[in-house]
């Protein structure tokens, strides 16, 4: 074990090519994916927080399934979308980065938008009553919110991004874990330890632990920050 351990952090020294392409490949994917996803669900979140709909917490209720759906499902769905009896059949997206990125934005968007309704919830009371009495319009009132809000949502971005960076159940039947192509870190580590290589797969999943520890360390800083304010 140490002995795997010791070869994989002299591995990571190197200049390998194929590990810095499996890396860049997967930040590519995962940027692309988690800042879609925000887009989607930080406006899908304050929609279900400031508006009074009629059954919306059967909306929330929705979502929040939507937020524990298996990747595996969403990976299915995916591949017969895009499969070649798929409906999206023409878009060409099975097998490709980008088709990658439309399953992973499945998968965060809903997690994106119920962080949001959560962490809003808290928050709406209390700004609906200063914009009620400087008589703001609404496009005020969404914009003070984001603005009350910037840690959070960026708390929620980050979150979205750790889930990405560590999917594969989706990834692996959509992109295939194709060398070169579509191989990213979770999909190269099952890869390299069913091939017995493991010293390539433990240098992947120390990078990858890096990755998610830079993470939530910023998670927690901006969490402090925002119990401080």
């Amino acid at each position: 074990m140490l002995n795997i351990i010791e070869k994989a952090i002299e591995l990571m020294l190197t200049n390998d090519d194929s590990l810095i392409h499996i890396i860049v490949t997967t930040l590519k994917m995962c940027f692309s994916s988690s800042i879609v996803a925000l887009l989607l669900g930080v406006p899908l979140g304050a929609f279900l927080t400031l508006t009074k709909l009629p059954g919306k917490k059967v909306f929330i209720v929705i979502n929040r399934t939507l937020m524990s759906m298996p990747p595996v499902v969403c990976g299915l769905l995916c591949y017969i979308l895009f499969s070649g009896v798929g409906p999206l059949r023409m878009l060409e997206l099975l097998y490709t980065i980008k088709g990658m990125v439309v399953a992973q934005v499945m998968l965060i968007t809903p997690i994106v938008a119920g962080n949001t309704e959560t962490f809003l919830s808290g928050l709406v009371p209390g700004i609906l009553e200063t914009t009620k009495g400087l008589n703001l319009s609404s496009f005020k009132t969404f914009k003070l919110t984001v603005l009350e809000s910037k840690y959070q949502i960026f708390s929620t971005y980050l979150a979205g991004f750790a889930r990405a960076i560590a999917e594969v159940g989706a990834v692996s039947m959509v992109g295939g874990g194709i060398v070169y192509k579509t191989n990213v870190m979770t999909t190269a580590i099952m890869n390299y330890t069913s091939r017995g290589d493991f010293t390539r797969a433990m240098a992947i999943g120390i990078i990858l632990m890096m990755i998610s520890l830079l993470v939530n360390i910023i998670v927690h800083l901006l969490s402090e920050r925002t119990v401080r304010r």
